[in-house]
């Protein structure tokens, strides 16, 4: 095994960095790079990272001139529990809007950030909506009654629910009576991701590419019915055509004869119907 250089200065490090970075290596194989011949501990990758930011803007200094450099004031323990203090504030806070407030260097604030207390920046995780405290109460008083009406099918049918089917007082088999339903919107072309377009590389293998793909402006409106056997009726509407109560309504005969062809006697028995509270669902002509 080749020995390591003991000896170098940042501004020579700093030289390697712009060579392979010109030379089209990404931050992480740079990294690699370095620690081959200078040692584990020559630079951290975050740094690497920030010079191959700065290269990649035009800086050509190699020296840490004023403004930039991480001088021991910047880097202070005073500084450190201000930037944590105002990131605990505001987590959405931009890195020049803590140096400006701090009036130290986008550098000192980075390497503060990621260096001494360890953050970093991450996307949130998106759910479908935002529900309020009266669309929570909602739900709960769904699921209180759902628990109201098993109860009072096991009183009814006593202990004839099939193997599995009593749970701490409960009649689950009553779950097979609940159908719901959604309508959304089908794009005839939906690119795919990023995250589903990504491969396994080599670190010599070249960058992979993949061009932008917008989904398609033309679309179609999709209703979809399923019970807890699967799915009971899919159908599309018209290009251009939406849902209204009449539309929805026609829909619902559909489901009716899906549930009586594919459900035999579930009719009979009760079926409770679980759908949103958009307009087609909630209008008189469709509660009727």
């Amino acid at each position: 095994m080749a020995a390591h250089l003991e000896t170098w200065s940042k501004e020579e490090i700093r030289a390697v960095i712009r060579f392979l970075h010109t030379k089209s290596l990404n931050p992480t194989e740079i990294h690699k790079e370095l620690q081959s011949v200078y040692g584990e501990h020559v630079i951290s990758r975050t740094q690497v990272y920030h010079w191959c930011n700065l290269f990649e803007a035009g800086h050509s200094d190699l020296t840490d001139r004023e403004g930039r450099g991480l001088s021991k004031t910047a880097m202070s323990e005073d500084n450190v529990k201000r930037v944590d203090e105002l990131i605990r504030q505001d987590r959405r806070l931009k890195l020049h809007e803590i140096a400006s407030s701090l009036e130290i260097s986008e550098t000192s604030a980075h390497r503060i950030l990621f260096d001494e207390i360890g953050y970093r920046k991450v996307s949130a995780r998106w759910v479908p909506k935002q529900l309020t405290d009266n669309h929570k109460e909602q739900r709960l008083d769904i699921c209180r009654e759902l628990l109201r009406r098993s109860k009072s099918s096991r009183r009814v049918h006593g202990h004839t629910a099939k193997a599995g089917g009593d749970f701490l007082g409960y009649d689950v088999t009553f779950l097979d009576s609940i159908v719901t339903g959604d309508e959304t919107w089908l794009h005839h072309c939906t690119p795919e991701t990023k995250q589903d377009s990504m491969t396994w590389k080599h670190p010599s293998s070249p960058v992979a590419k993949k061009f932008k793909v917008m989904r398609s402006a033309k679309k179609i409106m999709g209703t979809v019915f399923w019970d807890s056997r699967g799915v009971l009726l899919f159908e599309t509407l018209q290009p251009g055509e939406t849902i209204n109560a009449a539309r929805y309504c026609q829909t619902l005969d559909k489901l009716r004869e899906a549930i009586r062809r594919e459900r035999p006697g579930q009719l009979t028995t009760g079926v409770i119907l679980q759908h949103g509270n958009a307009t087609p669902h909630t209008a008189q002509v469709t509660q009727g």
